[in-house]
């Protein structure tokens, strides 16, 4: 009981203290479900575009896109080279272009139109994995959901809150310890995080305002 109580405390001066340090900053799909009236198939889209793909990148793609289209039939209606030229330069952009077409599709045939608002409807449609339903669970229908990419997989494991070998495992894991009031936000902290302060390779420790409570495993130390 004691433990369980001393973990809480920890999620909690990791979320409360990211949440203050980044107050102002925020990925670019959660800035996209802020908006007023977010549509969970604007919020899907934007998740396969995101992939492998900077915010800035991402964020001026959107823009181009859903001034064109944003509902499924209005992306079928887009030809294969104006999609691609639409979300150029985005990480792989022509398999996106075939996905974003093949999920629409699917969402009309399947779905009547309507993304799907449970996490095991979702997985069903393909090219959409497990961190991209994950986020259109809580960015798009605000439901409770915990999305795992590269960022929470390794810094979660860096802090030491968990001990996983790949996002999967980290998903279960943090299913399992993470107050379920913080599971919506936590990928969005993290997220943030790790692209300005806990990178990959070199993180910036000495400016981390989570340094008390890290216990940086895996973090090499040059002296």
């Amino acid at each position: 009981m004691a433990i369980m109580k001393k973990q809480k405390e920890l999620f909690t001066e990791i979320v409360e203290t990211l949440k203050d340090y980044f107050k102002d900053k925020v990925p670019v799909i959660t800035e996209l479900s802020q908006k007023k009236a977010a549509d969970p198939f604007v919020i899907l889209i934007g998740t396969i575009l995101s992939l492998r793909t900077k915010d800035e990148t991402t964020d001026k793609a959107i823009k181009r896109l859903f001034k064109k289209a944003k509902t499924p039939e209005e992306m079928l209606k887009l030809s294969d080279e104006e999609l691609e030229q639409l979300i150029y330069p985005v990480g792989f952009y022509r398999k996106k272009a075939k996905t974003i077409r093949e999920i629409s599709k699917t969402i009309i045939e399947r779905y009547n139109s309507r993304v799907p608002d449970e996490l095991e409807e979702l997985l069903k449609i393909k090219g959409v994995g497990r961190k991209t339903a994950n986020l259109v669970i809580t960015e798009g229908f605000n439901k409770p959901g915990i999305c795992v990419d590269t960022h929470v997989h390794r810094i979660s494991n860096r802090l030491g809150v968990v001990k996983t070998k790949n996002p999967h495992e980290t998903e279960y894991a943090l299913r399992g310890v993470l107050p379920k009031k913080y599971w919506n936000i936590y990928n969005s902290l993290l997220v943030t995080f790790g692209q300005n302060i806990c990178k990959p390779v070199s993180p910036h420790c000495t400016l981390c305002p989570l340094s008390d409570v890290c216990k940086r495993i895996g973090v090499i130390v040059f002296r």
